[in-house]
């Protein structure tokens, strides 16, 4: 046979493309159930990190306004219950700041010690400490809400595609031994139904492992300001307000 021959007659017994559709479509119900599953995580995954990533924009930006107004310096320098009821007044458009919210749950404490006639002591100041304290880890309790969906979604994403890999590879291996038929006609399709599996897998971990060390890394940023805040605001209260 003429060697000009050989081409066309490789190009007739090559297999047709395969579709990443068609395969998804004819896949196994095992194999569908896994892209399924990860395909809801993956979009879990994308809703909470734009969420997260809307909610610290507004919380940095209303801290930022926040410790302007509480660090204003024409307010005086003397810190009594006048400048703390001016200062509270104005908290309320900034109730996207966690700091704000602390400020207010450590002045609704001291207002209730201070509206009566005994002086503020230690025990009251104890009292302001832990309304901060509780305040503080509510904040971040907040902030990490829906945060371990991202962390199990990058853990476990890539074993589910594994999961399906397997599956996948192993209908193929039974096609060939139903068929009694090694070609690449019978062996090419689960093999690339497994691999869309594994693919989609790590569609779905990747972003998600990123985006939850990005949001972890922020708001222990965010905490460590809270924290920050509230024992400049503890030292604020037992200079001026304890006898």
């Amino acid at each position: 046979m003429p060697a000009y021959l050989f081409p066309l007659l490789l190009q007739a017994d090559a297999p047709a493309a395969l579709d990443p559709w068609a395969l998804i479509w004819n896949a196994t119900l095992v194999v569908k159930l896994v892209i399924v599953v990860l395909v809801i995580m993956a979009l879990g995954s994308w809703f909470i990190s734009g969420t997260k990533l809307v909610r610290l924009a507004q919380a940095k930006s209303a801290s930022l306004k926040f410790l302007g107004v509480f660090w204003n310096k024409d307010d005086g320098n003397t810190w009594n219950g006048k400048r703390l009821e001016a200062i509270y007044a104005q908290v309320g458009s900034l109730d996207a700041s966690p700091l704000a919210r602390v400020f207010r749950a450590g002045y609704v404490e001291l207002a209730k010690i201070t509206s009566g006639d005994r002086p503020v002591d230690k025990d009251d100041l104890d009292n302001v400490e832990r309304s901060l304290k509780r305040a503080a880890a509510n904040e971040m309790t907040m902030l990490e809400d829906l945060l371990p969906f991202l962390a199990t979604t990058g853990s476990v994403g890539p074993f589910i595609g594994l999961f399906g890999t397997v599956w996948g590879i192993m209908s193929a291996f039974l096609a060939i031994g139903n068929q009694a038929n090694a070609s690449l006609d019978v062996v090419a399709p689960g093999i690339a139904e497994a691999l869309i599996a594994t693919a989609i897998g790590l569609v779905a971990a990747i972003p998600a492992v990123m985006a939850y060390n990005y949001f972890v890394r922020r708001i222990r940023v965010l905490e460590s300001e809270t924290d920050a805040f509230a024992s400049d605001y503890l030292n604020i209260v037992r200079r001026h307000f304890l006898s």
